[in-house]
Parts: C-alpha cells; structure tokens; sequence
C-alpha cells in the first residue's frame, strides 16, 4: 500500500489528448464511451445523481479492463469505502481531492488522479498530474480557463468543469490541458447520458487537438 500519486501520462504514452466521459450509470453509457473512443471511463462513489455501488460499477464495466481506463470518483472517501471499492470494482485509477489523500492507505497497483479546485491557491508543489475543476463536481459550472491555463503550463492537466460539446474545442484552444473530462455536459437529465452529445464531445475534442477545429 502507499499514498504516492502517479502521473496520468503514465498510464498512456501515445501522446493524444486524454478524453475522460464521467458519471456513467448504465451500459449503453459505458458502450457510447468507448465506441466514441474515450481514453478513460468515471464512475461516482459519492452522493449524487451519478452514483453507483461498487458491485453496480463492476458489473457496469464488464470486460473493459484493458480496452479503457476505469476511474473510481471519490469525495473525502473512507478507507473502508475505499478498500470495497478496490475489492470489488478494481478501477486503474482513484479521482479524489488533494488533501483526501493524506489520510489514506492505497493499493499499490492505484494510480492516481488527484483533483485541485480553481476556489483555492494551487498547491506548491504541483503533483504531477491533476484534474483541475471548479468548487463544486458534477455542477455543470465552468472552471475558470485562465486560472486553468497557468496551472496547465506547469503540469499535466486534465480540464473538468462546464465542458460540453459546444465548447470543449475552445476550452482546449485557451488551456491547452493534458486532458478533458466531461459528465454533465453530455447528459439528456441528471444521471441519464446521451449517446449523440458524447460522441460529438469527443470528436470536438480530437479534432481541436489536431488543429482542425469545430
């Protein structure tokens, strides 16, 4: 066990933008996320319209493992949560507040992807990588790009926060982030995803990344 944060870059090496779809709760989510071409799929582990039991995310991601990385999304998790979590769903990675994981004893084979909020001073240092995001999750509420864009030059960054298909083009244009996460914005109702607004999320993202645009 340790409670050393590994780098996202870590986990993939081939150098495209990192595309994160959040807040899965059925297996046609699961389905359009990886047909669209998503780096990394998020399941929530705390109170909100996306969230999901550990037993009903490991039977969500079936036989993903491999094919895509799989996110356990925490808020000020127990060791007890924690551990079922690992013990049933397996995830690659843990997505949790900075100071979350001070208090916490990790798997050895858990990466990490701790979350700095743009309502506070970032950290010094800066992890290796982070997601970056606004006071609150899953609100739909953009992060400041600006604030983003500093941190970003410093870091690995993966944006989170108010993206949707409409505007992840721009967001990466002003930030230039290691990667982008998205839940809300490509959902039809709180908790339900739409298929269509995920695969236009991603494309935008690919292609604002090449340098196509729109």
């Amino acid at each position: 066990m340790n409670d050393r944060p590994e780098p996202v870059s870590d986990l993939r090496t081939d150098g495209r933008l990192w595309i994160k779809i959040c807040g899965l709760t059925t297996r046609s989510d699961v389905r359009a996320a990886l047909d669209a071409g998503a780096d990394a799929i998020g399941f929530v582990f705390a109170p909100s319209s996306r969230q999901v039991s550990p037993g009903q995310a490991a039977r969500l991601a079936g036989e993903t493992s491999g094919a895509v990385m799989r996110v356990a999304v925490m808020l000020h998790p127990s060791q007890a949560l924690l551990d079922e979590v690992w013990s049933r769903f397996r995830p690659d990675l843990l997505q949790t507040d900075l100071e979350d994981l001070g208090g916490l004893q990790l798997p050895d084979d858990l990466g990490v992807l701790p979350v700095v909020r743009s309502n506070r001073a970032p950290p010094a240092p800066l992890p290796r990588s982070l997601l970056y995001e606004g006071a609150r999750s899953g609100t739909g509420e953009c992060t400041d790009w600006a604030s983003a864009a500093r941190v970003s030059r410093a870091t690995r960054l993966v944006l989170a926060g108010g993206l949707n298909p409409d505007n992840v083009a721009a967001a990466i244009t002003a930030v230039r982030p290691f990667g982008v996460d998205v839940s809300s914005g490509v959902e039809m109702a709180p908790g339900i995803k739409d298929a269509l607004k995920i695969h236009a999320f991603v494309r935008r993202a690919r292609a604002a990344e090449s340098g196509v645009g729109g």
